[in-house]
């Protein structure tokens, strides 16, 4: 296959640049870690991130309100409609506190990188410092003295506010993918060790939607509850309603959770309080189950407003709609992961993940597939993503950049030449 021709003349450069850009890497993941930001505050990250790029000798462009980068580059000598293909990082933090004692620990209190942010931003800014390292290279010194070799064409974007689930939608409305043809994605798991993948082909994460539940009444003496129309009283019946009877409203088969993260009212032992706030979050893996429980909540909630006879406010906000893997995006990913880390290291992700990803919100504009990287260390179970002492394997940073490069290869020459990826049985 032409696409193999093409790999076989472009790694032995992309791993020698990444193997001299290994340890530059590991010191720009430090020190995002020690400096996070959170979502729709990154700024101080986005101009360091705009500085490194700049000063790898490409043209990097702050996005609005200075919060994310997008920068292109083309490696080798693509056709002029060669396809593009965007690259994916995030930048912002978690408003959790980092325990760890490592040198690189978080300086800002409050704020850790517990969800590898940090060495998503890194692995993407090698990829690109990796092309423009390749670009600047003379030909006759990679001892090739052929100076048309067909490439690609990149876009490298980084985006702020994953976390809130605004980043993406930000990043589609500057026009970050006007013009691409498939975009890549990857993401740590700590749960898989060092040197293995995960692949998914199809729904890969949940839809995802943030239940916000204002319950109000009278308050007053705790002491005389009948001179009073007591929200707590309705918002205790209303969580008890809601989890007893959601997963009776639809095909057990069919995976979806509801679940309340926050309830919050009053402030003393001896007083009923006037409001209570309930905050939680749906999530399910198709479009029919999430009617009908988004449905089935504002059912409950009108039930127990006429039970209780207090006033309920319902409010569904920032929702992600599920990450669903293209299968032609995806294949690349596989035969990339394969070519760098052996086939043994490939596995398959039997069932998708409950959790959100905003990596969705570029699926509306352009084909695109996310990648799920190991990186505890062998041997040693690693801390569950959003853990105050969350960390890697640093050495997953190398192994991510040059998978993302080769996938971004495989899937231009295949486009220029007619080809599909193969695919694998697992």
């Amino acid at each position: 296959m032409l696409h193999r021709t093409i790999l076989e003349r472009w790694e032995p450069d992309i791993d020698r640049q990444v193997a001299g850009l290994e340890s530059r890497l590991i010191g720009i993941r430090r020190h995002l870690h020690a400096h996070p930001e959170p979502s729709r505050e990154e700024i101080k990250t986005s101009q360091y991130v705009a500085q490194l790029l700049s000063e790898a000798g490409l043209d990097a462009q702050l996005c609005r309100d200075g919060l994310g980068v997008i920068a292109s580059a083309t490696l080798g000598e693509p056709a002029a409609d060669a396809p593009v293909i965007a690259i994916r990082a995030d930048l912002d933090a978690l408003r959790i506190q980092d325990t760890k004692t490592t040198p690189y620990a978080s300086q800002t209190p409050g704020l850790c990188h517990a969800c590898g942010h940090d060495a998503h931003a890194t692995i993407v800014l090698g990829a690109a410092m990796c092309v423009a390292a390749c670009s600047r290279e003379p030909a006759e010194s990679r001892g090739d003295m052929s100076a048309n070799r067909p490439g690609v064409k990149l876009r490298f974007l980084f985006q702020p506010a994953e976390e809130t689930s605004d980043g993406a939608r930000w990043l589609v409305e500057q026009g970050a993918v006007d013009g691409v043809d498939a975009i890549l994605g990857i993401h740590v798991d700590p749960e898989c060790p060092l040197g293995t993948v995960g692949i998914r082909y199809g729904t890969l994460t949940a839809n995802c939607d943030e239940v916000e539940i204002g319950v109000e009444g009278k308050g007053g003496h705790s002491a005389r509850p009948h001179h009073t129309l007591d929200p707590i009283a309705a918002a205790a019946q209303l969580v008890c309603s809601l989890y007893e009877f959601l997963p009776r409203s639809v095909d057990s088969r069919c995976p979806a959770v509801f679940s309340v993260g926050k309830i919050a009212g009053g402030s003393l032992p001896n007083v009923i309080p006037d409001r209570v706030e309930i905050r939680g979050s749906l999530r399910t893996l198709d479009g029919d189950t999430r009617t009908v429980l988004k449905d089935r909540i504002e059912e409950i909630v009108h039930g127990v407003k006429e039970l209780s006879g207090a006033s309920i406010h319902l409010r569904f906000l920032t929702p992600i709609d599920a990450v669903n893997n293209d299968p032609r995006v995806t294949a690349a990913l596989e035969e990339s992961s394969r070519r760098v880390l052996g086939d043994e290291a490939v596995r398959t992700i039997p069932h998708p993940s409950m959790g959100g990803e905003d990596f969705s919100g570029y699926l509306t504009r352009v084909p695109g597939a996310l990648l799920r990287i190991g990186c505890a260390p062998p041997g040693f179970a690693a801390p569950f993503l959003h853990a105050t002492d969350f960390d890697i394997d640093e050495r997953t940073i190398a192994l991510g950049t040059r998978i993302l490069l080769r996938a971004a290869l495989i899937l231009s020459t295949n486009r220029e030449t007619g080809q599909t990826t193969e695919t694998y049985s697992i």
